[in-house]
């Protein structure tokens, strides 16, 4: 039985979604950081990479397929796995 807690980081420009999604995921477990916009999550992402990213597509500062370019173009950050 594994004992590891995984961290996730859920991306949203409404609040309100964020927070369902964190009490939700906290309630199963998970380490729940939110950021309500592109360039939030880049910075949360770069000091400190989540194991798994769930990421809105429309932003209001950027979308999340640019968020998710930033991410493979940034070499530094972790091969995440994009479906």
């Amino acid at each position: 039985m594994s004992t590891q807690v995984y961290r996730l980081l859920a991306v949203d420009g409404i609040p309100d979604n964020l927070f369902l999604l964190q009490a939700i995921l906290e309630a199963e477990g998970f380490t729940v950081d939110v950021a309500t916009s592109g360039r939030t999550a880049l910075n949360k992402i770069k000091a400190s990479p989540p194991d798994l990213i769930l990421l809105d597509v429309m932003m209001p500062d950027m979308t999340g397929y640019e968020v998710t370019q930033r991410i493979r173009a940034d070499e530094s950050l972790p091969a995440y796995q994009f479906c």
